[in-house]
């Protein structure tokens, strides 16, 4: 048992999550304290931010709240500096903000010809620039320390070609590729002890897609049940069935894992739908 809490520990560790006020980032929060770490939970509603951490020190934790908004640098950056201030030292970034957004969703029975390309930027500025931004933010006190890890959150929209979501797909295919890339860099040039690597989610029930997955009563929509028909699990996951593959990731025991995509999805990329 020591050896294992050796290898999968995070006492004595210091995270930030983005999106921190989220479904999945919240759980993510949670996760990291219950596995030793303290943790600040970033985003932009205060008053969620709060709450999480107040959670979390209920249960024995210790946390932070930095409300702050990931596509502004300023925001970033003070909140580095009083992450900074509290705790002196930061091993761990995760950056879980994202999501979708109705304008880069092509409405049923529209031509993709007539989706206004306007509409895809903030979609994509919310998924690429809201990693890479705090990436640079928090990563840079990473690469200072010559130690650490980052954790980026993909989809299985990057993977497999998914109707209507052309916005939120391209945005995640490129939060893929800059894992890898940041991987590479950062070790090339700051010493193998610092790692990125990203998590590709299954179909989880969230603030923004619930009307998309689930009927008013619970049932499944259409799209809902051709998700499950095609997910081997045959059901949407739990935001805690993503904690072991988080922790693994940002413990000493996946200190050779560096550049990969880790998805927990119930078998849905594995399935050819035959």
């Amino acid at each position: 048992m020591e050896f294992l809490r050796e290898l999968f520990s995070l006492e004595g560790q210091v995270a930030l999550v983005t999106g921190g006020t989220g479904v999945l980032g919240g759980a993510m929060a949670q996760g990291l304290a219950q596995a030793g770490a303290k943790v600040a939970v970033l985003g932009r509603r205060r008053e969620q931010a709060q709450a999480r951490v107040d959670a979390i020190i209920a249960a024995g934790g210790d946390a932070l709240a930095l409300p702050a908004d990931v596509l502004d640098r300023s925001q970033l950056e003070a909140a580095r500096t009083t992450l900074l201030e509290t705790w002196g030292r930061l091993d761990i970034l995760v950056n879980a903000a994202g999501g979708n957004l109705p304008a880069a969703t092509l409405p049923p029975g529209e031509s993709f010809f007539n989706l206004p390309v306007e509409g895809l930027e903030p979609v994509i500025a919310l998924n690429l620039h809201g990693t890479l931004l705090p990436s640079q933010v928090f990563g840079a006190e990473l690469a200072r320390a010559g130690r650490g890890c980052i954790v980026n959150i993909s989809s299985m929209a990057a993977q497999r070609a998914m109707t209507r979501v052309v916005g939120y797909g391209v945005a995640k295919a490129a939060v893929e590729n800059a894992t890898r890339w940041l991987a590479v860099e950062l070790a090339r040039s700051f010493g193998a002890g610092l790692r990125v690597n990203a998590i590709a989610p299954g179909f989880f029930v969230g603030e923004q897609n619930r009307a998309l997955l689930l009927n008013p009563d619970g049932s499944l929509t259409p799209r809902g049940r051709t998700i499950i028909d095609h997910t081997p699990a045959g059901r949407f996951g739990e935001p805690a069935e993503l904690l072991s593959t988080l922790i693994w990731l940002c413990s000493p025991g996946a200190r050779f894992v560096n550049g990969v995509v880790v998805p927990v999805d119930g078998g849905f990329s594995a399935f050819s739908g035959v």
